[in-house]
């Protein structure tokens, strides 16, 4: 399901990929698997970027085995947020500060990093210290 302009409700958490792939592991992490559990499906997002690194992965790994849990697991679970002109000027706002402060981040996080500024979402990662120091981003390690 892909968002639009309008925001659901009910989402209040984005998940960076660490954590939406962790169903297509052949060990997931217990904790985060509860912890989404407990949060429920409805509460979470993903971004645009997000669902490009899972299916890159997948592309990679040529898996029949992972291509199908991921059909049955992932694919249509969550809501896709797009990137839009809302989210790029986030990103390029974000971006610039980075250049100031003299840091580089990758494009990919930055963009996730934006979409969750600009829906107002706690970005969810097992990565926190990538998305350390964001102005503006809310972050939760599962």
């Amino acid at each position: 399901m892909l968002l639009g302009a309008t925001r659901v409700v009910d989402v209040t958490y984005l998940l960076d990929t660490s954590i939406y792939s962790q169903p297509l592991k052949r060990r997931p992490l217990a904790g985060v698997i509860d912890r989404w559990k407990e949060v429920g499906d409805h509460r979470c997002a993903v971004s645009v970027f997000c669902e490009l690194e899972v299916l890159q992965g997948l592309e990679m790994a040529a898996s029949a085995r992972l291509h199908d849990l991921y059909r049955t697991v992932l694919q249509n679970r969550l809501s896709i947020i797009p990137f839009t002109a809302t989210e790029a000027a986030v990103y390029a706002r974000l971006q610039g500060a980075a250049a100031r402060a003299g840091t580089t981040r990758p494009v990919i996080d930055l963009c996730i990093a934006a979409t969750a500024i600009a829906h107002s979402l706690t970005l969810v990662t097992l990565n926190t210290r990538d998305f350390s120091g964001i102005d503006g981003l809310t972050l939760e390690g599962w």
